[in-house]
Protein backbone atom coordinates (compact mmCIF):
# COMPACT_ATOMS: atom_id res chain seq x y z
CA UNK A 1 0.00 0.00 0.00
CA UNK A 2 1.24 3.28 -0.67
CA UNK A 3 1.81 5.63 1.69
CA UNK A 4 1.09 9.51 1.51
CA UNK A 5 3.63 12.15 2.00
CA UNK A 6 3.99 14.55 4.79
CA UNK A 7 2.51 17.00 2.34
CA UNK A 8 -0.28 15.37 1.04
CA UNK A 9 -1.10 14.50 5.00
CA UNK A 10 -1.00 18.03 6.08
CA UNK A 11 -3.72 18.91 3.16
CA UNK A 12 -5.98 16.54 3.90
CA UNK A 13 -6.28 17.32 7.48
CA UNK A 14 -6.19 21.17 6.53
CA UNK A 15 -9.65 20.22 4.47
CA UNK A 16 -10.95 18.01 7.47
CA UNK A 17 -10.91 21.21 9.77
CA UNK A 18 -13.19 23.55 7.26
CA UNK A 19 -15.99 21.96 8.86
CA UNK A 20 -18.42 23.41 6.23
CA UNK A 21 -16.38 22.05 3.33
CA UNK A 22 -16.02 18.61 4.74
CA UNK A 23 -19.51 17.87 5.59
CA UNK A 24 -20.57 19.22 2.28
CA UNK A 25 -18.31 16.49 1.17
CA UNK A 26 -19.55 13.75 3.33
CA UNK A 27 -23.06 15.31 2.44
CA UNK A 28 -22.38 14.99 -1.22
CA UNK A 29 -21.07 11.49 -1.01
CA UNK A 30 -24.21 10.50 0.76
CA UNK A 31 -26.45 12.06 -1.87
CA UNK A 32 -25.01 10.29 -4.84
CA UNK A 33 -24.81 7.03 -3.09
CA UNK A 34 -28.45 7.45 -2.63
CA UNK A 35 -28.38 8.25 -6.15
CA UNK A 36 -26.29 4.84 -7.72
CA UNK A 37 -29.20 3.15 -5.16
CA UNK A 38 -32.03 5.08 -5.93
CA UNK A 39 -33.59 1.55 -7.20
CA UNK A 40 -33.59 0.13 -3.23
CA UNK A 41 -35.93 3.05 -2.21
CA UNK A 42 -37.84 4.94 -5.12
CA UNK A 43 -39.14 1.82 -7.60
CA UNK A 44 -42.16 0.56 -8.21
CA UNK A 45 -40.46 -2.46 -8.11
CA UNK A 46 -40.71 -4.99 -5.14
CA UNK A 47 -37.76 -5.17 -3.05
CA UNK A 48 -38.24 -9.07 -1.98
CA UNK A 49 -41.87 -10.97 -2.56
CA UNK A 50 -42.36 -13.85 -1.40
CA UNK A 51 -44.88 -16.14 -2.93
CA UNK A 52 -45.40 -20.49 -3.49
CA UNK A 53 -42.40 -20.64 -0.62
CA UNK A 54 -40.26 -18.99 -2.94
CA UNK A 55 -38.77 -15.37 -2.37
CA UNK A 56 -38.14 -13.44 -5.53
CA UNK A 57 -35.89 -9.97 -5.76
CA UNK A 58 -37.32 -8.26 -8.91
CA UNK A 59 -35.57 -4.43 -8.16
CA UNK A 60 -32.43 -5.68 -9.81
CA UNK A 61 -33.72 -8.59 -12.20
CA UNK A 62 -35.94 -8.79 -15.44
CA UNK A 63 -38.69 -7.33 -15.73
CA UNK A 64 -41.35 -10.10 -14.09
CA UNK A 65 -44.17 -10.59 -16.21
CA UNK A 66 -48.04 -9.83 -15.40
CA UNK A 67 -49.04 -13.49 -14.59
CA UNK A 68 -46.39 -14.67 -12.86
CA UNK A 69 -48.23 -14.83 -9.19
CA UNK A 70 -50.92 -16.08 -10.33
CA UNK A 71 -52.15 -12.36 -11.07
CA UNK A 72 -52.73 -10.88 -14.22
CA UNK A 73 -51.64 -6.97 -14.77
CA UNK A 74 -50.81 -7.15 -18.06
CA UNK A 75 -47.00 -6.32 -19.31
CA UNK A 76 -45.72 -6.24 -16.08
CA UNK A 77 -46.30 -7.01 -12.60
CA UNK A 78 -48.01 -4.48 -10.23
CA UNK A 79 -46.34 -4.72 -7.08
CA UNK A 80 -48.45 -2.09 -5.56
CA UNK A 81 -51.10 -4.56 -6.16
CA UNK A 82 -49.69 -7.33 -5.55
CA UNK A 83 -48.89 -6.62 -1.98
CA UNK A 84 -52.76 -5.60 -1.00
CA UNK A 85 -53.82 -9.08 -3.00
CA UNK A 86 -51.28 -11.01 -1.30
CA UNK A 87 -51.39 -9.57 2.12
CA UNK A 88 -55.60 -9.69 1.92
CA UNK A 89 -55.41 -13.11 1.32
CA UNK A 90 -52.53 -13.88 3.12
CA UNK A 91 -50.69 -16.23 0.68
CA UNK A 92 -47.81 -14.15 0.71
CA UNK A 93 -46.20 -10.99 1.10
CA UNK A 94 -44.47 -7.91 -0.66
CA UNK A 95 -41.44 -5.41 0.71
CA UNK A 96 -41.59 -2.37 -1.50
CA UNK A 97 -39.70 0.53 -1.30
CA UNK A 98 -40.43 3.60 0.76
CA UNK A 99 -41.28 5.57 -2.90
CA UNK A 100 -43.30 2.82 -4.57
CA UNK A 101 -43.22 5.09 -8.19
CA UNK A 102 -40.80 4.88 -10.63
CA UNK A 103 -39.87 7.97 -12.70
CA UNK A 104 -41.83 6.84 -15.93
CA UNK A 105 -44.93 5.71 -14.12
CA UNK A 106 -48.12 8.08 -14.38
CA UNK A 107 -50.74 8.17 -11.63
CA UNK A 108 -53.87 9.15 -12.99
CA UNK A 109 -57.17 9.21 -11.07
CA UNK A 110 -60.77 9.08 -11.95
CA UNK A 111 -62.07 12.76 -12.26
CA UNK A 112 -59.22 14.41 -11.78
CA UNK A 113 -56.10 15.37 -14.15
CA UNK A 114 -53.00 16.23 -12.53
CA UNK A 115 -50.60 17.81 -11.22
CA UNK A 116 -51.79 16.64 -7.94
CA UNK A 117 -50.63 18.20 -5.12
CA UNK A 118 -48.21 16.32 -2.53
CA UNK A 119 -50.21 13.96 -0.20
CA UNK A 120 -49.07 11.66 1.86
CA UNK A 121 -51.89 9.22 1.23
CA UNK A 122 -51.52 8.71 -2.15
CA UNK A 123 -47.41 8.45 -1.25
CA UNK A 124 -46.42 11.16 -3.43
CA UNK A 125 -44.53 13.24 -1.10
CA UNK A 126 -44.13 16.36 -3.54
CA UNK A 127 -47.14 16.01 -5.74
CA UNK A 128 -46.72 14.56 -9.28
CA UNK A 129 -45.63 16.46 -12.38
CA UNK A 130 -48.41 17.40 -15.17
CA UNK A 131 -48.50 14.43 -16.42
CA UNK A 132 -49.31 12.25 -13.16
CA UNK A 133 -45.42 11.52 -12.78
CA UNK A 134 -44.02 11.31 -9.25
CA UNK A 135 -42.04 14.55 -8.82
CA UNK A 136 -39.20 13.12 -6.07
CA UNK A 137 -38.94 10.15 -7.92
CA UNK A 138 -37.74 12.21 -11.20
CA UNK A 139 -35.61 14.31 -8.82
CA UNK A 140 -33.75 11.47 -7.60
CA UNK A 141 -33.34 10.08 -11.29
CA UNK A 142 -32.83 13.78 -12.65
CA UNK A 143 -30.45 14.24 -9.54
CA UNK A 144 -28.65 10.87 -10.67
CA UNK A 145 -28.39 12.12 -14.72
CA UNK A 146 -27.32 15.71 -13.29
CA UNK A 147 -24.24 14.70 -11.26
CA UNK A 148 -22.98 11.77 -13.61
CA UNK A 149 -23.10 13.84 -16.54
CA UNK A 150 -21.09 16.41 -14.85
CA UNK A 151 -18.28 13.82 -13.51
CA UNK A 152 -18.33 12.75 -17.59
CA UNK A 153 -18.24 16.04 -18.69
CA UNK A 154 -15.39 16.87 -15.80
CA UNK A 155 -13.32 13.75 -16.81
CA UNK A 156 -13.24 14.53 -20.65
CA UNK A 157 -12.87 18.33 -19.98
CA UNK A 158 -10.12 18.10 -17.77
CA UNK A 159 -8.38 15.05 -20.25
CA UNK A 160 -8.31 16.92 -22.82
CA UNK A 161 -7.37 20.43 -20.99
CA UNK A 162 -4.77 18.73 -19.05
CA UNK A 163 -2.61 17.27 -22.25
CA UNK A 164 -3.16 19.86 -24.59
CA UNK A 165 -1.93 22.67 -21.91
CA UNK A 166 1.06 20.61 -20.64
CA UNK A 167 2.43 20.12 -23.88
CA UNK A 168 1.59 23.76 -24.87
CA UNK A 169 3.25 24.91 -21.81
CA UNK A 170 6.25 22.88 -21.94
CA UNK A 171 7.18 22.53 -26.07
CA UNK A 172 6.51 26.20 -26.86
CA UNK A 173 7.30 27.44 -30.20
CA UNK A 174 4.77 26.49 -33.03
CA UNK A 175 2.65 23.76 -31.20
CA UNK A 176 2.00 26.29 -28.86
CA UNK A 177 1.14 29.41 -31.59
CA UNK A 178 -0.94 26.73 -33.22
CA UNK A 179 -3.58 26.22 -30.60
CA UNK A 180 -3.38 29.73 -29.01
CA UNK A 181 -5.13 30.79 -32.59
CA UNK A 182 -7.17 27.40 -32.71
CA UNK A 183 -8.37 28.38 -29.08
CA UNK A 184 -9.04 31.89 -30.13
CA UNK A 185 -11.08 30.67 -33.19
CA UNK A 186 -12.90 28.20 -31.57
CA UNK A 187 -13.91 30.31 -28.42
CA UNK A 188 -15.66 32.42 -30.92
CA UNK A 189 -17.79 30.25 -31.86
CA UNK A 190 -20.98 30.56 -30.17
CA UNK A 191 -22.39 26.90 -27.98
CA UNK A 192 -25.88 27.65 -27.95
CA UNK A 193 -26.24 28.05 -31.84
CA UNK A 194 -24.30 24.38 -32.38
CA UNK A 195 -26.66 22.87 -29.70
CA UNK A 196 -29.97 23.62 -31.74
CA UNK A 197 -28.41 22.73 -35.20
CA UNK A 198 -27.18 19.43 -33.74
CA UNK A 199 -30.36 19.20 -32.37
CA UNK A 200 -32.20 20.38 -35.05
CA UNK A 201 -30.89 17.53 -36.69
CA UNK A 202 -30.75 14.44 -34.46
CA UNK A 203 -31.63 13.53 -30.81
CA UNK A 204 -28.98 14.17 -28.39
CA UNK A 205 -28.48 11.90 -25.98
CA UNK A 206 -25.96 11.85 -22.60
CA UNK A 207 -22.65 10.88 -24.49
CA UNK A 208 -23.49 13.24 -27.23
CA UNK A 209 -24.20 16.17 -25.06
CA UNK A 210 -20.83 15.50 -23.15
CA UNK A 211 -18.99 15.35 -26.33
CA UNK A 212 -20.26 18.28 -27.81
CA UNK A 213 -20.18 20.71 -24.58
CA UNK A 214 -16.65 18.97 -23.36
CA UNK A 215 -16.00 20.32 -27.13
CA UNK A 216 -16.35 23.89 -25.68
CA UNK A 217 -15.47 23.66 -22.06
CA UNK A 218 -11.68 21.86 -22.71
CA UNK A 219 -10.36 25.44 -23.53
CA UNK A 220 -10.35 27.25 -19.64
CA UNK A 221 -8.67 24.02 -18.59
CA UNK A 222 -5.85 24.25 -21.20
CA UNK A 223 -5.08 27.97 -20.55
CA UNK A 224 -4.22 27.23 -16.66
CA UNK A 225 -2.19 23.90 -17.27
CA UNK A 226 -0.46 26.03 -20.21
CA UNK A 227 0.36 29.02 -17.66
CA UNK A 228 1.32 26.84 -14.91
CA UNK A 229 3.46 24.13 -17.17
CA UNK A 230 5.08 27.40 -18.26
CA UNK A 231 6.40 28.56 -15.25
CA UNK A 232 7.21 24.86 -13.64
CA UNK A 233 9.22 24.53 -16.85
CA UNK A 234 11.87 27.10 -15.56
CA UNK A 235 12.64 25.88 -12.06
CA UNK A 236 15.74 24.16 -10.59
CA UNK A 237 14.09 20.85 -10.65
CA UNK A 238 12.95 20.22 -14.33
CA UNK A 239 16.36 22.05 -15.29
CA UNK A 240 18.22 19.40 -13.34
CA UNK A 241 15.98 16.54 -14.47
CA UNK A 242 16.58 17.93 -18.37
CA UNK A 243 20.08 17.75 -17.56
CA UNK A 244 19.98 14.07 -16.19
CA UNK A 245 18.49 13.09 -19.77
CA UNK A 246 15.01 12.55 -18.67
CA UNK A 247 12.61 11.96 -21.65
CA UNK A 248 9.88 14.66 -22.28
CA UNK A 249 7.34 12.49 -21.11
CA UNK A 250 8.67 11.60 -17.93
CA UNK A 251 9.46 15.25 -17.11
CA UNK A 252 5.85 16.23 -17.65
CA UNK A 253 4.21 13.21 -15.90
CA UNK A 254 6.61 12.63 -13.23
CA UNK A 255 7.69 16.12 -12.61
CA UNK A 256 5.56 18.84 -13.52
CA UNK A 257 2.23 17.42 -13.17
CA UNK A 258 2.49 16.31 -9.64
CA UNK A 259 3.58 19.61 -8.76
CA UNK A 260 0.53 21.77 -10.38
CA UNK A 261 -2.07 19.02 -9.81
CA UNK A 262 -3.13 20.75 -6.68
CA UNK A 263 -4.34 23.97 -8.07
CA UNK A 264 -6.11 21.59 -10.88
CA UNK A 265 -8.16 19.97 -8.32
CA UNK A 266 -9.30 23.16 -6.48
CA UNK A 267 -11.10 23.85 -9.86
CA UNK A 268 -13.02 20.86 -10.35
CA UNK A 269 -15.63 20.70 -7.90
CA UNK A 270 -17.20 24.36 -9.55
CA UNK A 271 -16.82 22.62 -13.00
CA UNK A 272 -18.88 19.74 -11.67
CA UNK A 273 -21.45 22.32 -10.19
CA UNK A 274 -20.90 24.09 -13.99
CA UNK A 275 -21.92 20.86 -15.18
CA UNK A 276 -24.90 20.49 -13.54
CA UNK A 277 -26.08 23.89 -14.28
CA UNK A 278 -25.68 23.82 -17.90
CA UNK A 279 -27.18 20.50 -18.89
CA UNK A 280 -30.32 22.07 -16.65
CA UNK A 281 -30.11 24.79 -18.56
CA UNK A 282 -30.11 22.46 -21.87
CA UNK A 283 -33.26 20.36 -20.64
CA UNK A 284 -34.95 23.57 -19.36
CA UNK A 285 -34.58 25.18 -22.84
CA UNK A 286 -35.77 21.76 -24.96
CA UNK A 287 -32.58 21.08 -26.46
CA UNK A 288 -30.71 18.69 -24.23
CA UNK A 289 -31.75 14.81 -23.15
CA UNK A 290 -34.67 13.36 -24.92
CA UNK A 291 -37.93 12.82 -23.16
CA UNK A 292 -39.51 11.14 -20.95
CA UNK A 293 -35.38 10.76 -19.20
CA UNK A 294 -35.90 12.61 -15.84
CA UNK A 295 -34.33 15.89 -15.74
CA UNK A 296 -34.43 19.15 -13.88
CA UNK A 297 -34.74 21.51 -16.52
CA UNK A 298 -37.65 19.71 -17.81
CA UNK A 299 -39.48 19.54 -14.02
CA UNK A 300 -38.27 23.75 -13.86
CA UNK A 301 -39.76 23.87 -17.17
CA UNK A 302 -43.25 22.54 -16.10
CA UNK A 303 -43.21 24.57 -13.33
CA UNK A 304 -42.58 27.94 -15.25
CA UNK A 305 -45.67 26.77 -16.95
CA UNK A 306 -47.88 25.77 -14.51
CA UNK A 307 -47.36 28.15 -11.24
CA UNK A 308 -50.43 26.94 -9.58
CA UNK A 309 -48.29 23.66 -9.00
CA UNK A 310 -46.03 25.30 -6.76
CA UNK A 311 -44.42 22.26 -5.36
CA UNK A 312 -42.88 21.23 -8.89
CA UNK A 313 -40.74 24.41 -9.13
CA UNK A 314 -40.48 24.77 -5.62
CA UNK A 315 -38.81 20.90 -5.18
CA UNK A 316 -36.79 21.48 -8.41
CA UNK A 317 -35.36 24.74 -6.79
CA UNK A 318 -34.64 23.80 -3.35
CA UNK A 319 -33.00 20.75 -5.05
CA UNK A 320 -30.84 22.76 -6.75
CA UNK A 321 -30.08 25.21 -4.22
CA UNK A 322 -29.21 21.97 -1.45
CA UNK A 323 -27.16 20.86 -4.55
CA UNK A 324 -25.30 23.82 -6.04
CA UNK A 325 -24.27 25.46 -2.47
CA UNK A 326 -22.97 21.92 -1.12
CA UNK A 327 -20.53 21.92 -4.01
CA UNK A 328 -19.92 25.38 -3.78
CA UNK A 329 -18.70 24.69 0.04
CA UNK A 330 -16.50 21.78 -1.24
CA UNK A 331 -15.32 23.64 -3.51
CA UNK A 332 -14.28 26.51 -0.92
CA UNK A 333 -12.50 24.02 0.89
CA UNK A 334 -10.51 22.02 -1.57
CA UNK A 335 -9.34 25.62 -2.40
CA UNK A 336 -8.10 26.35 0.65
CA UNK A 337 -7.18 23.68 1.61
CA UNK A 338 -4.64 22.67 -1.39
CA UNK A 339 -3.58 26.50 -1.64
CA UNK A 340 -0.15 26.02 -2.97
CA UNK A 341 1.18 29.28 -1.23
CA UNK A 342 0.67 28.18 2.34
CA UNK A 343 3.21 24.91 1.44
CA UNK A 344 5.83 26.67 -0.73
CA UNK A 345 8.39 29.34 -0.50
CA UNK A 346 8.13 30.69 -4.09
CA UNK A 347 6.59 33.86 -4.35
Amino acid sequence: MMALNPLTIRKLKRFRSIKRGYWSFVMLILLMALAVGAELWVNSRALVVSYGGSLYFPTYGDMVPGTAFGQDYGYETNYRKLKSHLEGEGTGWVIMPPIPWNPLETDLKEDDYPPFAPSFKSRHLLGTDTVGRDVLARLVYGFRTAIFFALGLLLVTYGAGIGIGCLMGYLGGRFDLFFQRLIEIWSNVPFLYVVIIIASVMTPGFWTLIILMALFSWMGMTWVMRTMTYREREREYVLAARAMGASRRRIIFHHILPNILAVVVTYAPFSVSGGIVALTSLDYLGFGLPAPTPSWGELLNQGWANMDAWWIAGSVIGAMTLVLTTVTFLGEAVREAFDPKMYTYYE
